[in-house]
C-alpha cells in the first residue's frame, strides 16, 4: 500500500474520524489516483484537494473522510451525490451500499460529467448523470440519504422534498467559508448537527448562465 495512504487511514482510525469499519474498507479500497488527472496522481494521497479541471477540485481525502462517516451509508440504501467531479465520492459510497444499493449522482459541468462516466465505468450500482443537481432526482426519489460536494449559499429545498422521513443530507452551507451541515429529517422537523468549517467550490446552478 502507499505510504502516504497507510498514514492517512492510521490517522482517521487513530482521531476517530472514521469510526465505521465498513467505510474504513471503501476508503481503503478505492484508489484516488485513479480518479485525478495524470499530471495529479504523485499528489494522490497527500491531504489536500486537487484540480480537476473545469476549475473543479477534488475535495481532500480528510473530508471526503468525514462527510461518508456524516452521511453513514448503509448496505442497500438508494443514494443522491450533488456534484459528481471525478467520480470519487460516488466510487467509495457504491462499495459501501453493494450490489443492492444505487447511487444517482449529478454532474453540471459537460466535460467533468464525461471524466466521471468513465471513471465509474466498473461500478455497476452508480449511475452518472449530466443536469443541475440542486433539483434533485424526482423520479427516483426518495432517496434514503443526499450528499452534495460543493457549496450551496442555502439549502435547496428540492433537496429536502426528496429526502426520506429518518433520511440524512449532508451539505457545505456558505459562500466564502462553508459550514458543513449534517441534517436529518424527522417526523418533527428537521434536525442539524454542525461538523465544522469547510472551503468548497461553489455548486453550479443552470440559473447561472453559465
Amino acid at each position: 500500500m502507499n505510504a502516504d495512504k497507510e498514514k492517512l487511514l492510521k490517522y482517521w482510525k487513530k482521531d476517530k474520524i472514521v469510526k465505521d469499519a465498513k467505510i474504513l474498507k471503501a476508503l481503503t479500497d478505492v484508489k484516488r489516483e485513479e480518479f485525478i488527472p495524470d499530471y495529479q496522481k504523485k499528489f494522490a494521497y497527500d491531504d489536500i484537494p486537487l484540480h480537476i479541471g473545469e476549475g473543479q477540485t477534488i475535495s481532500q481525502p480528510t473530508t471526503v473522510a468525514i462527510m461518508t462517516q456524516a452521511l453513514s451509508p448503509k448496505l442497500g440504501e438508494k443514494i443522491l451525490e450533488v456534484g459528481t467531479g471525478s467520480g470519487y465520492q460516488s466510487a467509495i459510497l457504491s462499495k459501501i451500499i453493494g450490489p443492492k444499493g444505487k447511487i444517482i449522482t449529478i454532474e453540471y459541468l459537460k466535460e467533468l460529467y464525461l471524466f466521471a462516466k468513465k471513471n465509474l465505468k466498473d461500478f455497476k450500482n452508480v449511475s452518472v448523470l449530466h443536469g443541475d443537481g440542486s433539483k434533485g432526482y424526482p423520479k427516483e426519489a426518495p432517496f434514503d440519504k443526499i450528499i452534495v460536494t460543493a457549496a450551496a449559499s442555502s439549502i435547496p429545498k428540492q433537496l429536502l422534498g426528496q429526502l426520506k422521513t429518518g433520511g440524512v443530507l449532508v451539505i457545505p452551507v456558505g459562500d466564502f467559508i462553508q459550514e458543513m451541515q449534517k441534517i436529518t429529517k424527522t417526523k418533527e422537523g428537521l434536525k442539524k448537527e454542525k461538523l465544522g468549517e469547510f472551503r468548497f467550490v461553489p455548486l453550479v446552478l443552470e440559473d447561472d448562465g453559465k
